[in-house]
């Protein structure tokens, strides 16, 4: 089949290259000048199935309420919130109901394991070299951190997840160069996770599927969809006509849906990161810390040190507060660690995210035209698996694993 990709962020990338693989004809279509510049740019680099939960919890309702008047909090509410974001906010509440977080969670922790999968079969099969580490800390604070990670570790060990529960003595034999001066009273050690460089890799399988024949059309924006896989782009006179047509472009794909009838309610959530280049080895992360806390990941990618978190809603003036506290977490944990004087990057990125925070994967009910989106900041731990469930759906093979919960279906209950 010939098949247009519209998006070259991760999840662009890692469909091109599996339904070239499958033996596909592929162009993929990027508005910007190169591939993973938005919300794959510079993520915390987590490939976590164990850590991977839907935002909408049951205790959103009260978390938001409590972090509002925090100087630094997981989540922030910029205001003034449009209507749109208020009807966001109350789909997420319902998405966070008891029965129905937990169902969420178990299809989010099947997509992540099959994609973790799915990563480790091509970096095999192509020996690709990128930057990466095993192994997750997540670090609790509080007494009250490890008795609200208690409720999820045994929902991890029914799913198989290999973990330790640490003592603070313990957790420092793992990480050696943890900021001895900051309290916490434990640690989770997901043993199974594992860290990699999301833009590092996508670069990488953007030239190993060049080599499959798949041609990257960037600096091109796609204007408007069509059913039967027609695709305009901006300006153009004529369509370019293809067998099928997959969006894989975030916040783009819900106004190139809206013509055809689909209003999805997806929305950008910001997140913030911090990279700077190691000073001294000894005193960075061998791998990765999550501050369950703050909800801030500490990261080691190469020569480098990321910080990365939060999520803010609301007006899209940046705010500084989210940058703050991601320096303060790092202070806290690894205060040696960067070179903080210069080739500092601090990035800012909107993630697409529905209500429930899974992603949309599937046949879009127009015909030619599929759907790998709303990954929202679990896009490089869902990418490569996203990938495979379109490459299989699309050429009328059976998937590897259910994809109940995952399809548009769910959004018409």
């Amino acid at each position: 089949m010939n098949i247009a990709i519209v998006g070259a962020g991760i999840a662009g990338i890692t469909t091109a290259y599996e339904l070239a693989f499958a033996g596909h004809q592929v162009t993929v279509f990027e508005r910007h000048g190169s591939a993973a510049v938005e919300a794959s740019f510079a993520t915390a680099g987590l490939m976590a199935p164990a850590h991977a939960a839907p935002w909408p919890t049951p205790e959103l309702s009260r978390q938001l309420l409590g972090q509002l008047w925090q100087q630094h909090s997981a989540v922030k509410l910029n205001w003034p919130l449009g209507q749109g974001n208020l009807n966001w906010l109350w789909q997420a509440k319902r998405a966070g109901q008891p029965a129905t977080y937990h169902a969420h969670r178990a299809h989010l922790h099947r997509l992540a394991v099959y994609s973790r999968d799915c990563l480790h079969q091509i970096t095999t099969r192509l020996q690709v070299n990128y930057d990466r580490s095993e192994g997750i800390l997540m670090l609790l604070r509080t007494e009250a951190d490890r008795a609200q990670a208690q409720l999820r570790l045994q929902l991890l060990r029914d799913n198989g997840t290999r973990l330790r529960e640490l003592t603070p003595k313990q957790t420092h034999l793992v990480e050696p160069a943890l900021n001895p001066d900051t309290p916490f009273v434990g640690a989770i050690h997901l043993l199974d996770d594992e860290v990699g460089n999301c833009r590092q890799f996508a670069l990488l399988l953007k030239n190993e599927a060049q080599r499959l024949g798949v041609n990257f059309q960037f600096g091109s924006t796609v204007a408007r969809v069509e059913a039967g896989g027609q695709l305009w782009l901006q300006a153009a006179t004529q369509a370019h006509r293809f067998d099928a047509v997959v969006l894989c472009s975030g916040l783009h794909s819900a106004a190139l849906l809206r013509p055809l009838g689909l209003k999805l309610p997806l929305t950008g959530v910001r997140g913030y990161s911090v990279s700077a280049q190691i000073r001294e080895p000894l005193n960075a992360p061998r791998s990765a810390i999550v501050d369950d806390h703050y909800q801030v990941a500490i990261t080691r990618l190469g020569r480098w040190v990321r910080v990365a978190g939060t999520m803010e809603l609301g007006r899209n003036k940046p705010d500084q507060a989210g940058m703050k506290t991601l320096y303060k977490v790092l202070q806290d944990w690894f205060p040696g660690a960067p070179l903080l004087s210069s080739g500092v990057q601090e990035w800012q990125g909107t993630r697409p995210m529905l209500p429930d925070d899974l992603p949309l994967l599937g046949a879009s009910g127009t015909p030619g035209l599929w759907l790998n989106l709303g990954h929202g900041d679990h896009g490089w731990t869902l990418g490569c698996g996203s990938a495979r469930v379109l490459t299989n759906l699309i050429g009328k093979q059976p998937a590897e694993i259910d994809l109940q919960g995952l399809g548009l279906e769910r959004l018409h209950r």
